[in-house]
């Protein structure tokens, strides 16, 4: 365990800005390319299957990679592991923005989040590392704010660039963006976390990939192929299987590759299911609102984006000032008051109708994303301070794995309810796809409603105030 005297050698700042640095363009990468499809699809002349592979595989890849990140970080450096990957990620830009085939295009993407899928839990890791519990709070929101705004942001930014270049440009924009972090990184950043040498576990890596990679997969084609999809369930049953066995495996050796014993923490437990739910109400909006805008009001893309960006604003300015009311008062007054704000928001979407004020929609989002600002990152963190510090890189691959499967699996459950109950509908085409997506958004409240009542189940004074674990985590050191 790192003594609290190495803890202040460190330049926190550069540290931090480095890395959320590193791990901003990786998540705001992601979202850029949904808005640019249909004119890869023209330019590359593909179909809408084919062209859905581009963030398919994306999401696949960081699925893979994320639950693979504890293992890297024991067995690799700070700065060698956090060069790596931002230097892939940057070739698999340029990569990308040079393709001039699909199959190109594809190796970009999957060079991309080869890279990408490291950043956020090294990012976690060396944080919690770095930072006293007392202060951890305020230092997690800022890692919020790059889960929150780059992705929000993301869809208003490409929509401006797609009105007015190509949308290669899109990987030109990154590109430098990384390069000049990459060589930060080389200059400035110092090695934090302890290495341990795991041996590598090939039956583990594949079980794991097997495993998470069919749930993922399984899950995010649900929605538009249909649950009775002879792809889908073979997709989710292998999956289910290879994380049967991973699981079984893990529990059985002493130095595990993903420690799933952290999960015998109940505060840990309680706030992973939180943060996997609050995910899934974003990713509701986030999905529902712009095919509401753009399908069924006939708005642009950009005008669509503009109407999430007050939202994302709203989030990147609260998530620092939640992260210091946790450090000061803990989450559990955070997260019953955020639960409350989304889930009374959540419902009120579902009176969107054909006529329903631009403005309104963007109020009733930003007040949505305040919410939303006040549960993730405070109860994420209440969670990863109950870990104790050499299972961090555990407890931090864990929760973006979980908080991956959140989004995939709720982005199936509500595509499923928006097109089963539009179908339903009687009324005219864009009256019924409304009436879905009103549905999905009563789905979604019921969630978060959900998420409110476990949220009083964390304790009042919470226990990462005193620096103590609810209980031990039935582990063995490394």
């Amino acid at each position: 365990m790192e003594n609290k005297e190495s803890i202040p050698s460190y330049n926190r700042v550069t540290l931090v800005a480095i890395l959320l640095a590193g791990t901003f363009v990786a998540l705001l990468n992601q979202t850029l390319m949904n808005t640019a499809i249909p004119q890869v699809m023209k330019d590359l002349n593909i179909t809408p299957g084919t062209a859905q592979w581009l963030t398919t595989v994306f999401m696949l890849i960081n699925g893979i990679m994320i639950p693979v990140s504890a293992f890297l970080i024991e067995r690799f450096s700070t700065r060698r592991l956090f060069l790596t990957a931002i230097t892939i990620f940057a070739f698999g830009t340029i990569v990308g923005g040079f393709a001039h085939s699909f199959p190109m295009l594809m190796a970009g993407r999957v060079i991309q989040a080869s890279g990408a899928g490291v950043m956020m839990p090294l990012m976690q890791t060396v944080f919690l590392i770095i930072f006293p519990k007392e202060k951890r709070g305020q230092v997690m929101g800022m890692v919020g704010l790059a889960i929150a705004f780059a992705p929000a942001i993301g869809p208003t930014l490409s929509g401006w660039l797609l009105e007015h270049y190509s949308w290669r440009v899109l990987f030109y924009v990154l590109f430098p963006i990384a390069v000049i972090d990459l060589i930060a990184a080389a200059l400035l950043l110092k090695n934090v976390t302890r290495l341990t040498n795991p041996k590598v576990d090939i039956p583990s890596i594949i079980l794991s990939s097997f495993g998470f990679g069919g749930l993922l997969f399984g899950f995010s084609n649900a929605g538009d192929m249909g649950w009775g999809s002879a792809q889908v369930l073979i997709s989710l049953l292998v999956g289910a299987v290879a994380l049967f066995f991973f699981i079984a495996r893990q529990l059985k050796m002493e130095r595990p590759m993903l420690e799933f014993r952290i999960f015998g923490n109940f505060i840990f437990t309680l706030t992973t299911i939180l943060t996997m739910i609050v995910f899934m109400a974003m990713i509701a909006a986030e999905l529902l609102l712009p095919m509401y805008m753009q399908e069924m009001r006939g708005y642009s893309s950009l005008q669509s984006g503009l109407m999430l960006l007050p939202g994302a604003i709203v989030m990147g300015i609260m998530n620092p000032i939640g992260g210091k009311i946790f450090d000061r008062y803990g989450a559990r007054g955070l997260a019953i008051i955020g639960f409350s704000i989304v889930t009374v928001t959540t419902f009120m979407m579902y009176g969107l109708s054909i006529s329903t004020p631009y403005a309104a929609v963007m109020l009733i989002y930003a007040v949505r994303m305040l919410g939303i600002s006040m549960v993730m990152m405070p109860v994420t963190t209440a969670g990863l301070n109950q870990i104790p510090q050499h299972l961090i890189p555990h407890a931090s691959a864990m929760g973006n794995t979980m908080r991956m499967m959140a989004g995939s699996i709720g982005t199936a459950i509500l595509v499923t309810v928006m097109t089963a109950t539009s179908k339903q509908s009687a009324v005219g085409h864009a009256e019924a796809m409304i009436h879905g997506v009103n549905n999905a958004f009563m789905v979604s409240g019921f969630l978060a409603l959900a998420g409110l009542i476990g949220a009083f189940f964390i304790k009042k004074r919470s226990i990462e105030k005193s620096g103590k674990t609810a209980a031990p985590v039935p582990a063995t050191e490394t």
